[in-house]
């Protein structure tokens, strides 16, 4: 199974059944990185100049000046106007202009992705899958009992991959969730399947029927899934080339 990255409509819109995920790459020319950091607001600039590292300052820029053209796309609001509110948590969401709109965004090294739909919580992570990180006592550290029993079952040169499609669907449902550390990882677990995602167990039962998850591939040498509450969705991903695509 694979997921078709489609080159988005100038007028693209989401339906009330639909969910968009873009993927997008932090690279950027000085110029657009430039044009992207006015776009953001005082508090995001105070969160960039924090950085150490430029590269990991342009991330940030080139990440949340995408989010705002998007969230503008979306809203039909200049995306130096959008503002943003936290929750006790620390998960994003639109403040200004008034909307249904939920977003979920998470980025690995160069690639980020963006999850958006209209009135229901979403989550999405990414991750760089490097086999140093893929470690059994981590599993059994954070992953639920079954899981690490399905990770150990399968052949040693599958855990890794595995190991990351574990990781990503947890945090994707952790991230929808909006909860934080305080929903720990083995509380629930979710199934290790390379084409298929499934929420197996929860603290409440029905839980289970009212989440989703979906794997999602950007690209090879990352593992990334998304989380959705309810049902009757429908999964649209975008491509998004670069920054100058979204003038």
């Amino acid at each position: 199974m694979s997921t078709d990255w489609l080159a988005p409509p100038p007028d693209v819109t989401i339906g009330a059944d639909e969910v968009h995920v873009w993927r997008a790459v932090l690279q950027a020319r000085p110029s657009e990185v430039s044009r992207l950091w006015w776009l953001l607001s005082e508090d995001e600039h105070e969160r960039a100049r924090r950085f150490r590292f430029e590269r990991d300052r342009r991330r940030f820029v080139v990440g949340r000046g995408l989010l705002r053209v998007l969230v503008g796309r979306y809203t039909a609001s200049p995306p130096e106007a959008i503002r943003f509110s936290y929750s006790a948590h620390g998960k994003p969401a639109v403040a200004e202009p008034p909307t249904s709109l939920t977003f979920n965004l998470a980025h690995s090294e160069e690639w980020a992705l963006f999850a958006f739909a209209w009135g229901r919580r979403v989550g999405v992570d990414i991750e760089h899958m490097r086999s140093d990180l893929a470690d059994e006592q981590i599993a059994r550290r954070f992953f639920a009992p079954g899981e690490v029993q399905a990770l150990l079952g399968l052949p040693a040169d599958q855990r890794s991959a595995a190991f990351f499609r574990c990781w990503t669907r947890k945090e994707a449902f952790v991230k929808a969730r909006g909860e934080g550390l305080s929903l720990p990882l083995d509380a629930f677990e979710v199934s290790l399947d390379p084409d298929a995602a499934t929420l197996l167990r929860a603290a409440e039962p029905d839980e289970v029927r009212r989440w989703q998850l979906a794997p999602l591939f950007p690209h090879p040498a990352y593992a990334a899934a998304l989380a959705v509450e309810g049902d009757g969705w429908q999964l649209r991903c975008w491509h998004l080339a670069g920054p100058e695509t979204l003038r």
